[in-house]
């Protein structure tokens, strides 16, 4: 049954015609684990992400400066902001990260299609980690969250209260030949297309499995996604923060310290109501603890 975030989300994407390849059989995905950034001013970054409830859960250091800061969407997910060192670094989107449940299957998949991933290893956090080139050179990161991880030990901590939204639903991504990008992830990758749009022709492309989650392929900016219950609620809670919103539809926009489109989808509307009328998925189990 198609989900309301396959509903909602089409009508914030750019239309492309659907492509008339036939689809590999697709490598599950869980779901986006976190979207990463790097800021000109990380203080000032880290401010801006706090005003919209998302908690530091943790950080990296290097000589006693930190290096990575970990923000904190829900257990699952995480909005990564790097400092800029060096002015040669350009500002703004680096990496989406894609969680699995069995990461070395995945590596094996994705090589077993002529793709190119690196070798599994155990990343700074302690949680297995894989990347790949996707197009235009964007890299494209997988992890699998393990026993003992930064991650996993903070599971049920750092879950402000007042954060304006509690998951990553969607982001968009800006590419000089979306068409060609498109492809590669539903050739190479296994995403495929929502088949029931509110809007006839606006298609984002939903990860393979049943995270219900969705990325898109666009000649725009980057767009970050994040559903709220009420449009209403959290343009109050936005205007308390002395956020500038700008507001169309059922969509809230704001933009980060740096210009990076945060946008917020309602599902507050009658229509997005009846169409929540749908069965659950399950919830992933966290690894054991140690």
């Amino acid at each position: 049954m198609t989900s309301l975030r396959s509903c909602l989300l089409a009508i914030t994407f750019c239309l492309f015609p659907a492509l008339g390849t036939a689809q590999i059989q697709p490598a599950n995905l869980a779901g986006i684990a976190h979207v990463a950034f790097r800021v000109s001013d990380l203080t000032r970054s880290r401010i801006f992400y706090q005003k919209l409830g998302f908690q530091q859960a943790f950080v990296t250091t290097t000589d006693g400066k930190t290096t990575e800061s970990f923000l904190k969407v829900n257990d699952r997910q995480f909005i990564e902001i790097y400092p800029q060192q060096d002015p040669s670094q350009s500002i703004g989107f680096m990496h989406v990260c894609f969680e699995a449940t069995d990461l070395e299957a995945l590596n094996r998949a994705y090589l077993g299609r002529s793709l190119t991933p690196t070798p599994v290893k155990r990343a700074g956090a302690g949680n297995l980690l894989f990347t790949m080139v996707g197009p235009e050179q964007q890299n494209i990161e997988y992890t699998q969250y393990m026993p003992g991880s930064l991650h996993t030990k903070d599971q049920g901590l750092h879950l402000g209260e007042d954060r304006i939204s509690k998951e990553i639903v969607g982001i968009s991504l800006s590419m000089e030949d979306p068409v060609a990008a498109r492809a590669f992830y539903q050739q190479s990758l296994g995403f495929h297309e929502s088949r029931h749009p509110l809007d006839p022709g606006l298609i984002p492309l939903l990860l393979p499995g049943t995270s219900d989650q969705m990325v898109e392929i666009t000649p725009n900016v980057f767009q970050l996604l994040l559903f709220v219950p009420s449009l209403r609620h959290a343009a109050s809670q936005l205007k308390d923060k002395n956020l500038q919103v700008e507001k169309q539809g059922t969509m809230l926009t704001v933009k980060d310290p740096d210009g990076n489109r945060i946008v917020f989808v309602d599902v507050e509307s009658e229509n997005s109501r009846r169409l929540l009328q749908m069965p659950k998925l399950p919830k992933l189990p966290w690894p054991s603890k140690p």
